[in-house]
C-alpha cells in the first residue's frame, strides 16, 4: 500500500499479544510536521477474515518520530561495530554524528531535536543534555586516535571487503568561530577568506571507494606539505601492499615522496611549476608537437594533450607528464583579459586596483605586452609526476579524477558542517572533528550500498525522512503501541539496497 501524507485515509495492522488489530487512520500536515488522526477501529483479524471490534477505537496519536533515515544510519553503524568501538559514551557520540548526517545542530540544541526522533529505542538511551553530550566529546580525548581510526578502518575492510589499492589525500581548511582560540592559527585561507583563526584537516581516503581511512588535525599555519610528512608513516600499520598515495602539488616535497618509497608504495602527485622546472618544460615543448592525435587523452569532458619524460627529483626516478588542456587555456587567457581591461579603465578613473593585477601596468597606465606574455606561456599546462611506470592516460586518470576526496571535503564542509567550529578547547576541536569524519565514513558506506541506484546519500536519506514511527496510545485502558508508516516504493528500494532485512523492521 502507498501511503499518502496528505489526504489518503488506510488501514492499519497493528499487532498486540499475538493478534492483530485494524484500525483506519489519515494523516495531515500541521505546524511543519505530519500528524496522524485516528478515524475509526476497525476490527481484528484472525484466520484470515476481519471481525468487528470496537475494544480499541479509542486509539489516539500520542508521538510521530523520525525513523527512516536513523534506521538506515545505525544499520551501518553496528554493522562496523561502531557502537563497539566508541565505548560508553558510544549512544551520545552516534547521536551526534547521526545530526551531522541529517539536522545538525549545535550541542546546546540537540536534546530538542534528539526528541523529535526515535534514537531513544535505536540507541537504548533515555534522552541526551548538553552535558551528557560535552561529556561524551571529553572522552574521546582519552581514546587512542590512531589507534581507533586504524581498527575502526579494519572492522570496515573486512565488513566490505575492500581491497585497498591506494590511497588519495588531501588538505582542507576550516576556521573556528570567534577570534581568541589557542588551535586556531593565521594561515591561508582556501576559502580566500582573510583573519579568520583556521586549523587544517588531512584526511587519507580509499583510491577506489572514497571510505575514509584516516584523518588528524593540523594548526592552521602549518604547510600543506608537512602534513603529509606526518601522517605518511600511520598509514605502515594499514598494510596496504604496493599502494599509490596521490596527492596533490601543494602537498608535494622530496621529502614527501622519499618517504612514501620507504613505504614501498609509489607516487603519483602534482608538482608546483617553479623555476627549474619551467627549464625542464621548455625543452619539452620545444622537442615535440604537443597537439597530436598519439598525444591525445580524454578524461570524461575534459581533453589533455600529454607527453612524458624520465624526470628525477633529487635522487629518485620517475616520469614527468607534461599535461596540456586547450580549453583551459582559453578560459585562463579571457579571464586575464577581463580583468585587465577592467582594472585599466579603474585605472583612468584614479581608482585602486587588485595588488596582483599592478604588475601588467607601466607608470602612465599602460598595459605592458611583456608581462602579459610571460603570464601567459604556460596557461594551461600542468605536470605530473610518478614514481611507479605508467601510461600516460592511467597518469592522468589518477591525478586529475581525485573527487572522491574532494567530495568527501565538500561533505564535511556542507551536509556534515565541518565549519564553522563553535568549540574553542583543544580537545573539543579534535572531538567535533572526528564526529565529521565518522558521519563522512557513513555516508561513504550508504554511498557503496546504493552505487546500482540513482540516488545519492544525501538524497536517499532525504527520502527517507517520510518513513516516521508513530505511537498510538489508547487513554482508557493505557496500552501504548507503535508502528512504521507504509513504505512508498522508492523508499522500498533504497532499504532493500541497504539492507533486505531492514524492510521487515
Amino acid at each position: 500500500m502507498v501511503y499518502n501524507i496528505y489526504t489518503m485515509s488506510f488501514t492499519r495492522r497493528i499487532k498486540r499479544n499475538g493478534r492483530v488489530y485494524l484500525a483506519e487512520v489519515k494523516n495531515r500536515w500541521e505546524n511543519g510536521k505530519v500528524v496522524q488522526k485516528h478515524l475509526r477501529y476497525v476490527g481484528r483479524e484472525a484466520d484470515g477474515k476481519t471481525i468487528l471490534n470496537a475494544s480499541i477505537s479509542n486509539a489516539e496519536i500520542e508521538q510521530v518520530k523520525l525513523y527512516g533515515p536513523l534506521l538506515v544510519l545505525d544499520h551501518l553503524a553496528k554493522r562496523v561495530g561502531l557502537d563497539r568501538q566508541l565505548g560508553e559514551c558510544a549512544p551520545e557520540i552516534l547521536s551526534l554524528v547521526y545530526a551531522h548526517c541529517l539536522d545538525y545542530k549545535s550541542v546546546n540544541q540537540m536534546e530538542a531535536w534528539f526528541e523529535r526522533t526515535d534514537l531513544n529505542v535505536l540507541l537504548d538511551i533515555d534522552g541526551v543534555t548538553e552535558k551528557r553530550l560535552l561529556k561524551a566529546l571529553d572522552s574521546l580525548e582519552q581514546r587512542d586516535w590512531e589507534r581507533l581510526q586504524r581498527d575502526l578502518f579494519q572492522s570496515v575492510k573486512n565488513r566490505y571487503n575492500l581491497k585497498v589499492s591506494g590511497v588519495i589525500y588531501d588538505v582542507t581548511n576550516t576556521y573556528l568561530y570567534g577570534r581568541k582560540r589557542p588551535l586556531g592559527k593565521q594561515g591561508h585561507d582556501k576559502e580566500g577568506v582573510k583573519g579568520r583563526p583556521l586549523i587544517q584537516v588531512g584526511l587519507g581516503v580509499t583510491r577506489d571507494e572514497g571510505v575514509p581511512i584516516l584523518h588528524k588535525v593540523f594548526d592552521g599555519n602549518i604547510n600543506d606539505s608537512k602534513t603529509l610528512n606526518d601522517l605518511i608513516f600511520q598509514f605502515k600499520p594499514y598494510r596496504i601492499k604496493r599502494g599509490l598515495i596521490i596527492y596533490d602539488r601543494g602537498i608535494t616535497s622530496a621529502r614527501n615522496i622519499r618517504d612514501v618509497k620507504e613505504l614501498q608504495w609509489d607516487t603519483p602527485c602534482g608538482l608546483p611549476v617553479n623555476d627549474n622546472l619551467k627549464k625542464t618544460i621548455r625543452t619539452m615543448m620545444a622537442q615535440n608537437e604537443f597537439i597530436a592525435l598519439a598525444n591525445r587523452v580524454r578524461l570524461k569532458k575534459t581533453v589533455f594533450y600529454v607527453i612524458a619524460a624520465p624526470h628525477s627529483i633529487d635522487d629518485i626516478k620517475g616520469t614527468l607528464a607534461l599535461c596540456f588542456n586547450e580549453q583551459q587555456r582559453k578560459d585562463l587567457r579571457e579571464s586575464r583579459y577581463d580583468e585587465i581591461l577592467n582594472a585599466q579603465a579603474l585605472l583612468k578613473r584614479n581608482r585602486s586596483i587588485k595588488e596582483g593585477l599592478k604588475p601588467y601596468f607601466g607608470r602612465n597606465g599602460n598595459i605592458l605586452p611583456g608581462k602579459m606574455a610571460a603570464a601567459e606561456e604556460l596557461d594551461g599546462y600542468s605536470c605530473i609526476f610518478t614514481t611507479r611506470p605508467l601510461p600516460k592516460e592511467e597518469m592522468v586518470r589518477l591525478y586529475f579524477d581525485k573527487d572522491l576526496v574532494e567530495k568527501a571535503f565538500r561533505s564535511l564542509k556542507g551536509i556534515i558542517r565541518l565549519q564553522p567550529i563553535r568549540h574553542w578547547l583543544y580537545n573539543r576541536v579534535h572531538a567535533h572533528v572526528f564526529i565529521c569524519f565518522l558521519s563522512y565514513l557513513l555516508l561513504s558506506l550508504l554511498n557503496h550500498h546504493l552505487r546500482d541506484e540513482d540516488v545519492s546519500p544525501e538524497e536517499a536519506l532525504r527520502e527517507l525522512e517520510t518513513m516516521y514511527k508513530v505511537y498510538l496510545k489508547d487513554p482508557k485502558k493505557g496500552f501504548r503501541i507503535s508502528r512504521v508508516v507504509t513504505l512508498a516504493k522508492k523508499q522500498e528500494r533504497i532499504l532493500k539496497a541497504i539492507s533486505p532485512g531492514l524492510l521487515k523492521t
